[in-house]
């Protein structure tokens, strides 16, 4: 093998990462001073110190209050233009990418201008030569006619987005509570998939398949609690997107060689590598294939998950063989 999957010579498709997740904090800092925004300190080093987390609550508080920074067209397309560009170092060439924008719009932001920032940046990509695309997420823990609500007054910018998820606190807000929203989504054409099973115990996971429909699973790590649903997963070929350095960090699991992962793909799971928020959990999806080939992982897998990941980007066959020729011709 010529190359590492870690490489970014490696192409690779990302289809678990949040843009809001990206916000590094020089960014963050130039934002609170471009908009008057006080943080608790203006060194960037420091609040990178600050980014260790005892659970998944403890990181989404930290990662709302920064939000906070986020109110014009502008600062939405530095937001994504530093993604995408750190996405293109890693080696991605097909990006499919969550953004939030009811936390955006409950801060009194436009939603105009966060498609503005967010669309302007994508194009420039894509005019770059990234394939990428845009995904809705829904924040679940602000309710189903929030997000039904979201939905609708989506419709002027509907062109912008290929499908729609689901994030955000877990537990308590199970995917059953979604599925007329996602019912409607899926009767407009938009792809569906579901963040399940990083909190929430396999009957999400199941929730996600059987009442939202979803064509993904994100995270899912709780589905191997099930042999039944993992069994099931294998067998419908659900792919799995999953974030070892996120799970790690967040203490979803307590050691990367115990990584549900690998008890996905030995059940015959198709399992995907991306890097959640990379600005918070250590790097980006590079950094993550790393840490895999850190604890010894072979190449052979890594790359069998990177072939996944463009089995299952939302994208026609002809640009899937485009991406995966490239991939053999880099191996």
């Amino acid at each position: 093998m010529t190359h590492p999957a870690s490489s970014p010579l490696i192409p690779k498709a990302e289809l678990h990462m949040h843009l809001e997740g990206a916000l590094e904090s020089e960014l963050l800092v130039t934002l609170a001073r471009r908009n008057g925004v006080p943080l608790p300190t203006y060194d960037p080093d420091v609040l990178d110190a600050r980014y260790r987390f005892g659970q998944l609550q403890d990181f989404l508080d930290v990662y709302f209050d920064n939000l906070a920074v986020m109110r014009t067209a502008e600062d939405f397309h530095d937001l994504a233009a530093l993604y995408l560009r750190r996405a293109r170092e890693n080696g991605v060439t097909r990006a499919e990418s969550f953004f939030n924008p009811m936390t955006h719009v409950g801060a009194g932001v436009p939603l105009a201008a966060v498609m503005e920032g967010y669309g302007a940046a994508f194009a420039d990509a894509r005019r770059e030569g990234l394939s990428c695309d845009m995904i809705l997420d829904f924040t679940r823990d602000l309710g189903a006619e929030a997000a039904d609500q979201m939905l609708t007054d989506f419709a002027p910018f509907r062109d912008m987005i290929i499908g729609v998820g689901l994030d955000s606190t877990e537990v308590g807000y199970p995917p059953v509570l979604f599925r007329d929203v996602f019912a409607r989504a899926a009767a407009d054409g938009l792809h569906r998939t579901c963040h399940a099973g990083e909190e929430g115990d396999p009957e999400y996971v199941r929730q996600a398949l059987d009442d939202l429909r979803v064509e993904r699973i994100d995270h899912g790590l709780r589905a191997v609690e099930d042999p039944e649903l993992l069994k099931r997963i294998a067998a419908e070929q659900i792919p799995v997107n999953v974030c070892p350095l996120s799970n790690v960090a967040l203490r979803a699991v307590d050691r990367m060689d115990r990584h549900p992962l690998f008890a996905m793909l030995d059940a015959g799971v198709p399992v995907t590598i991306s890097s959640d928020d990379p600005a918070y959990f250590g790097g980006q999806i590079g950094a993550n294939f790393a840490a895999l080939e850190d604890i010894g992982t072979s190449q052979e897998v890594l790359i069998g998950c990177i072939e996944t990941s463009f089995e299952a980007a939302f994208i026609d066959a002809g640009e899937r063989e485009r991406h995966l020729a490239a991939l053999r011709s880099a191996v």
